[in-house]
């Protein structure tokens, strides 16, 4: 049996093994660090699945105030279509929800057509009005 629960410290090692074997991007903002920073700033907001002791999933998840972002959802090949992504989804959301955010967003690479897929099975809408642009200080072209 599946059981998602709080993402906590100790899960960061595995969660960064589970975003590698998903061929997630990842980037110098996901190191050991960074994630660390992202769990104390955001407690209760992400979320692991664990299969017989070992994590299979996750999904990151925080807020602003007025919106919620999830990052970074990813499952072991062997355990998709199980629905434990849904489920991770659902456990942010609905941490997200007993704070007062009614609305989230997510980032999606043009090019990963089975995440757009997901998305918008899971009624989540692409948007056509925003363009996302970043900056980055100079020296860390990798964050």
């Amino acid at each position: 049996m599946v059981i998602i629960r709080e993402a906590l410290a100790r899960d960061i090692e595995s969660t960064l093994i589970v975003m590698t074997a998903a061929s997630l991007r990842l980037r110098e903002a996901d190191t050991d660090a960074a994630i660390r920073r992202y769990l104390l700033r955001n407690p209760g907001f992400s979320f692991v699945a664990e299969f017989e002791g070992e994590l299979v999933g996750c999904v990151m998840s925080g807020h602003d105030g007025r919106r919620g972002y999830l990052h970074h959802l990813a499952v072991t090949s062997f355990h998709r279509r199980k629905r434990i992504a849904t489920r991770l989804v659902e456990a942010a959301l609905e941490r997200l929800e007993a704070e007062g955010v009614l609305k989230s967003h997510i980032d999606i690479s043009t090019t990963n057509q089975s995440a757009i897929e997901f998305w918008e099975s899971m009624g989540w809408k692409r948007r056509g009005d925003v363009v996302r642009y970043s900056f980055i200080q100079k020296g860390s072209e990798n964050v």
